[in-house]
């Protein structure tokens, strides 16, 4: 398949939307995302599908475009609603896990610091490790608005789609990756899949490409309760809660279990 590495299409317009529009309570009378839905969002579809076919000329009408697009979530119900005939993945991973794996790329030194240096040097970007217990309420609201709204486009989308954590992915990957294919309807030489899941493994990762600090960093789930303190743990609970009640109910938390009594 053909891939779209995250166009950004979903927080052009979703950012646009949702944050910019109305958690910004600005008046929306007269914004071109206001009324008229039916008007504008034929035209979403068609920026996108234009776009596309000028990108990736040689595709087919029986070749498959897959659009990766984690930080442009937010627009997902849009995206899904102009392109009803798509197919859609949502994956899922514990927001603590995300909140520690951002804190780690955002500290002083981490690849997204090194990548974005100019822009902390600047004071346009404060560092992860400047102010944890602070920076730790950014990945988790982001983390709610971009997973909530996937969630609405994935509860609202009536064609083909598949729900897959992370945490199933990383345990079981070959099987997980035959459930997605088999799910949306997918054709797939099995060999091939076992080759590519083979060879993009966590464990064929060179050692120095992988450790704290760097793009690839530990995969390991439930890493968070090494990585956050008890009290940054609370924080990004207690902002994630609904989400985290849906598709983590109780394990434990930052919280030990209940004991239970003895029977005397």
């Amino acid at each position: 398949h053909a891939l779209w590495r995250e166009p950004n299409v979903g927080f052009l317009f979703g950012y646009l939307y949702y944050v910019w529009a109305h958690e910004g309570q600005r008046g929306t009378k007269n914004f071109i995302l206001g009324r008229y839905k039916e008007s504008w969002l034929r035209s979403i579809r068609h920026f996108v599908l234009d776009e596309a076919r000028t990108r990736f000329p040689t595709l087919s009408e029986d070749d498959y475009l897959v659009i990766k697009e984690p930080n442009g979530s937010v627009g997902a119900p849009l995206l899904m609603e102009a392109l009803p005939e798509s197919r859609m993945i949502l994956l899922i991973r514990d927001p603590r896990d995300v909140a520690a794996s951002t804190m780690d790329a955002r500290r002083t030194g981490g690849w997204s610091y090194e990548r974005n240096k100019r822009l902390y040097l600047e004071g346009q970007r404060v560092p992860a490790d400047k102010d944890p217990d602070a920076f730790v309420e950014n990945p988790a609201n982001q983390y709610l608005r971009n997973v909530g709204n996937s969630k609405l486009a994935y509860d609202a989308h009536q064609g083909y789609k598949v729900l897959v954590k992370y945490e199933e992915l990383r345990a079981e990957t070959l099987g997980t990756m035959k459930r997605i294919y088999s799910t949306l309807g997918l054709p797939v030489d099995e060999g091939e899949l076992a080759r590519v899941v083979e060879k993009h493994s966590w464990e064929n990762i060179p050692k120095g490409e992988k450790g704290e600090g760097k793009f690839y960093r530990k995969a390991t789930p439930e890493g968070w309760r090494d990585d956050l303190t008890p009290e940054q743990a609370k924080t990004v609970e207690r902002i994630t809660a609904p989400l985290l009640k849906e598709f983590y109910p109780y394990d434990g938390g930052s919280q030990s279990p209940p004991q239970k009594l003895p029977l005397n």
